[in-house]
């Protein structure tokens, strides 16, 4: 019975010392991981597109190809004349290749022939310019080209920033400074302080328009706004002394 009771015993006393092992090992563990911060900082700055871009293309469907094109012929300084009238040079109007494809003619059984009922044809047109308000003007005006007999569909303006990598440079400067100052204000309740920088990654940059709170892994690049927000945020791990 006394033998069951030592060895009993033994067992009891080899677990406590296990349990003080591992315990003692995660106390390890601990200490040596408040040795740093991990800190992420950001910086925000409003910024106005300089320069934007328009695109839109203008339609004719007729019974043959010669005259589906004579047709856009008809068409295209209708559109010259128009965008010169709003203040576009040449140089900022951009005709594209044209694209045309058969409509085959359909039998009232649903069959499909190899006669050619009519020809599509679609010709895409670009403006560009500096000015973004007019290309924003323009592309609410175009539309009225419906009444002058043009077919046309007008695709959203896009808007772009051509600074943005001069900001980026002091974008992430201004990252990394906020990420400091939240790292000294969480480290002020332990009595400890920011030590030297162990390493900086840089995430990605956020184009939003200015009153969006979206953000994506892979970035956000908004070209449908005038006005954009630019978010750059720098993920930092800092020494603690």
């Amino acid at each position: 019975m006394l033998e069951k009771i030592e060895k009993f015993q033994v067992i009891i006393l080899s677990l406590v010392l296990a349990l003080g092992l591992v315990w003692s090992t995660k106390i390890a563990t601990s200490t040596l991981s408040k040795d740093v911060i991990f800190v992420t900082g950001s910086s925000s700055k409003t910024v106005t597109s300089d320069s934007g871009m328009l695109e839109f293309t203008i339609m004719a469907r007729k019974p043959t190809k010669a005259a589906a094109y004579d047709e856009i012929a008809k068409q295209l300084p209708v559109i010259q004349q128009y965008l010169t009238s709003k203040g576009f040079k040449d140089s900022e109007i951009e005709i594209k290749t044209s694209n045309g494809y058969n409509t085959y003619r359909v039998l009232d059984n649903g069959r499909s022939t190899n006669d050619i009922d009519y020809y599509n044809i679609s010709q895409s047109i670009v403006v560009k310019s500096s000015d973004v308000n007019k290309i924003k003007d323009v592309s609410t005006d175009i539309t009225n080209l419906i009444s002058k007999g043009i077919d046309i569909n007008v695709y959203p303006p896009q808007y772009f920033y051509s600074k943005l990598s001069d900001e980026k440079v002091r974008m992430l400067e201004d990252a990394t400074a906020d990420a400091k100052d939240r790292a000294s204000a969480m480290l002020k309740a332990t009595h400890n302080k920011v030590g030297k920088i162990q390493s900086v990654n840089m995430g990605v940059f956020q184009i939003t328009p200015v009153d969006s709170t979206s953000v994506s892994d892979m970035g956000i690049s908004d070209t449908t706004t005038i006005e954009k927000k630019i978010t750059s945020v720098a993920n930092v791990t800092f020494r603690i002394k």
